[in-house]
């Protein structure tokens, strides 16, 4: 979308760091004030709502993109993703913490997996929604339409969250930025773990910013052949849905050490192909692999959060999680300007190497479970 608003590297690289880190890392401010009450669902139901209203104010912004001249469309493009990432970061606190006193421990690993797949299998239907629109209207009407369709599928998926009841109750007094940041401390002193975590997450948190600009590279390498996005990200879909299926089949033998290790394997795969293989084939299997990594990151971050964390501490956990995103936040800008001046080999090899420092962090966090 933004490619299509003519943005470039370097404001994909700056959308990017929104989406991916820099909301993450407002749950620092988020985290101590949702710490103070025992009760966290009407803050989840207020993240979900944002994201619902920057879902339509996008597509209306785009059906009427026409009428706007110079680079308006561009700044607009920044502040409703902003909102719609920020909401995210915001109501993800109140979920991590329901969510952990609501799972029994044994059942987790089943819970992220199936959840996986389901959402995955949405996603999967959606995607040849998405490349039906892609392929048969041009911009802004495709992505204008995706965006409504969006809303709507939000709307209805947020009416199961109004039905939560929270019965079980977790607080921890926070009455400051000061006493904030003397309880993170305190934690990273006291929970070796909690340190190694936030490795791993500054370096395999990365893992998320490739694709958005492998889409970048096609289209300045493999536009007029047969390279067609609806179709690279139904490939993305796939990866992901049939990770979840796995993980789920087999979610009483998996343990998270494994999986966490053999995510970086294949985050490291995806732009070693590329490098070596420079084709629209390629391409396909990077997407597909870019889904694999997302699926299992995505299972092991949450798994592994609940795993390090406490009941009354875990809304501080995730805050202190998403404020530790430092890395896949500042990646995603400095990749932009490695693109422009260097190109895109410079980038991939810079990205192998973060990813590389994944091994160490996995290998001190001793995951048992």
């Amino acid at each position: 979308m933004m490619a299509d608003a003519g943005g470039t590297a370097m404001h994909i690289g700056i959308l990017t760091a929104i989406m991916l880190g820099g909301s993450s890392f407002t749950q620092l401010i988020f985290a101590p004030f949702i710490s103070n009450f025992a009760f966290k669902k009407k803050f989840l139901l207020t993240g979900i709502n944002s994201r619902m209203f920057a879902l339509l104010l996008m597509g209306i912004m785009l059906y009427y993109s026409s009428r706007i001249v110079g680079d308006y469309e561009i700044v607009l493009i920044f502040l409703l993703i902003t909102i719609f990432s920020v909401g995210g970061a915001f109501s993800n606190i109140a979920y991590t913490d329901i969510l952990g006193k609501s799972l029994l421990e044994n059942s987790r690993k089943p819970y992220f997996s199936i959840r996986l797949v389901v959402n995955g299998t949405i996603l999967f239907s959606s995607a040849f929604l998405a490349r039906h629109l892609l392929n048969s209207e041009s911009y802004p009407a495709n992505y204008s339409s995706m965006f409504f369709i969006g809303f709507i599928a939000l709307a209805i998926a947020s009416l199961g969250f109004w039905n939560i009841k929270e019965v079980v109750p977790s607080k921890m007094q926070v009455k400051g930025p000061n006493h904030f940041f003397q309880l993170i401390r305190k934690e990273l002193k006291e929970n070796n773990k909690l340190f190694y975590f936030l490795g791993f997450i500054n370096t395999m948190g990365i893992s998320s910013t490739l694709l958005p600009f492998m889409i970048l590279y096609a289209k300045g390498n493999f536009e007029g052949n047969e390279m067609n996005i609806g179709n690279l990200l139904l490939f993305k879909v796939i990866g992901g849905v049939l990770t979840g299926l796995l993980l789920f089949l087999y979610s009483r033998k998996f343990k998270y050490r494994d999986l966490l290790y053999l995510n970086t394997v294949l985050a490291l795969s995806a732009p070693l192909l590329m490098l070596l293989m420079p084709s629209i084939s390629t391409l396909y299997v990077v997407f597909f692999l870019g889904g694999i990594v997302f699926a299992s990151y995505s299972i092991s971050m949450n798994g592994v959060l609940l795993e390090v964390s406490g009941r009354t501490n875990r809304a501080l956990y995730t805050g202190i999680a998403g404020a530790g995103n430092i890395l896949p936040a500042i990646f995603p800008l400095l990749g932009g300007w490695i693109v422009q001046q260097f190109g895109f080999l410079s980038f991939l090899l810079l990205f192998m190497v973060v990813i590389l420092f994944s091994f160490y962090f996995i290998h001190r966090l001793r995951c048992t479970k």
